[in-house]
C-alpha cells in the first residue's frame, strides 16, 4: 500500500516509516529536517521536506495517491513558545486532515499524548473515557487536546480515524526520555521527587510501532477510535532509573526533594523562563514534577482488545538496548 508518515525525521516517524518499508510497503515521509531526510532516501523512503503549518505545502504533500496516513508530526518539546506548538500541533494537524479529505485518504491515524489526561495529582489505571483535567499543565498538552479535536471534526466529516496515546517513548534513538535523565544525573543528580516511589508507564518505541500498525489496518467495524497505549508494566521511577544506570555503568548520584517544594520549584523557574523565551527550558517543569512525583498510569485494555497489541519488549530488555545504543554512539557521553 502507498503510506504517508509525517514526522518521519523524528524517532517515533523514522522508526515507523522504516519498519512499513521492511514490510513491503511504498512510504512517503514528511518532515523538517534535510539531514535526516537523506537518511530516509538510502533506506528506500521517499523524501518531502514540509512544514505543517503550511496548508498548500501540506495539500501538495498529501496529494500523491496514498491510502494510508500516519501522522507522527508534532512540537513535542518540554518547553517552548505557546505559538511553536500552536503552529506544529493544532494547525499542523488541522492541515493533514483536511489534507486527508480532499485527497480520499482512506483512513488517517493520529499520534496524540497521554500528557493531556494527567496534571500532578496521581492518576492510575486512566481509561480513553475518563474525564481529562478541566486545565491542561503545559503548552504541549494543551495544544494536543486541541489537535484531538481537529481530528474529531475530520471524522464528523467522513475520513476514517484512529488516534493513539503512546506514553514515554524510549529505546535506541531516544534523544528525549532517558537522555535527559543522564544529562541530569551528570549536572545535578536525578531528581527523586516524593522518593522517587512514583508509578510511571514507558513505552518501547517497537511496541508504539507495533500499535500504529495495527491501527492502521484495523478493520473498519473496529468500535474504537481512540486507545492508550503503553508497555502495560508500570515500575516505580526510582526503579527504573536504578536499571539504566547499572545498565550503562554509571554511579547514580540522587537529588532529593519534596513535592511541594519541587513544584514551587518548578512554577518559579517556569515563569523566570517566560521572562526569558529564547533562554532554554527551565531545569523543572510542573509537568515534569507531576510525571516524576506521582503515580500515573494508563489502562491499555482498550488497545489490547481491539487492535490486538501486545506489548512485546519488557523494561529490563528495553533499557538493555538503549543502554547498548547509548555506549555505542560516537561521543555520547554518559559520565
Amino acid at each position: 500500500m502507498k503510506m504517508l508518515v509525517t514526522g518521519a525525521t523524528g524517532f517515533l516517524g523514522g522508526r515507523l516509516a522504516r519498519s512499513l518499508l521492511e514490510d513491503g510497503h511504498e512510504v512517503t515521509g514528511l518532515g523538517r529536517s534535510e539531514e535526516a531526510g537523506r537518511r530516509l532516501e538510502r533506506d528506500g523512503i521517499r523524501f518531502i521536506r514540509t512544514e505543517l503549518g503550511d496548508a498548500d505545502a501540506v495539500n501538495r504533500a498529501v496529494s500523491g495517491g496514498f491510502d494510508i496516513a500516519l501522522h507522527c508530526g508534532a512540537h513535542s518539546a518540554s518547553w517552548g513558545r505557546e505559538a511553536d506548538f500552536w503552529a506544529a500541533n493544532v494547525t499542523g494537524t488541522a492541515n493533514i486532515a483536511q489534507a486527508c479529505l480532499l485527497a480520499g485518504v482512506s483512513r488517517l491515524v493520529h499520534v496524540s499524548t497521554p500528557s493531556l489526561c494527567f496534571g500532578t495529582k496521581e492518576r492510575l489505571g486512566v481509561r480513553e473515557t475518563d474525564p481529562l483535567p478541566a486545565k491542561q499543565i503545559s503548552a504541549y498538552a494543551r495544544t494536543k487536546l486541541l489537535a484531538e479535536r481537529e481530528i474529531g471534526r475530520a471524522r464528523r466529516s467522513g475520513l476514517r480515524t484512529l488516534v493513539l496515546r503512546p506514553r514515554a517513548l524510549y529505546g535506541p534513538g531516544d534523544r528525549s526520555i532517558l537522555p535527559r535523565l543522564i544529562e541530569a544525573n551528570r549536572r545535578t543528580g536525578v531528581p527523586f521527587i516524593g522518593g522517587g516511589q512514583a508509578l510511571i508507564d514507558l513505552t518501547y518505541v517497537d511496541d508504539a510501532v507495533q500499535a500504529l500498525k495495527l491501527a492502521a489496518f484495523a478493520p473498519n467495524e473496529t468500535p474504537g477510535g481512540l486507545y492508550h497505549v503503553s508497555g502495560g508494566a508500570p515500575i516505580a521511577f526510582a526503579d527504573a532509573a536504578e536499571r539504566l544506570f547499572a545498565k550503562l555503568g554509571r554511579p547514580l548520584r540522587i537529588k532529593k526533594l519534596p513535592f511541594a517544594a519541587a513544584y514551587t520549584a518548578a512554577a518559579v523557574m517556569e515563569a523566570a523562563a517566560k521572562l526569558k523565551p529564547y533562554g532554554g527550558e527551565p531545569m523543572l517543569t510542573r509537568a515534569l514534577v507531576g510525571m516524576l512525583g506521582s503515580s500515573q498510569t494508563l489502562d491499555i485494555g482498550a488497545a489490547r482488545e481491539q487492535l490486538g497489541y501486545k506489548p512485546l519488549v519488557g523494561i529490563e530488555e528495553g533499557l538493555d538496548r538503549f543502554a547498548e545504543w547509548y555506549k555505542a554512539q560516537e561521543g555520547g557521553r554518559i559520565d
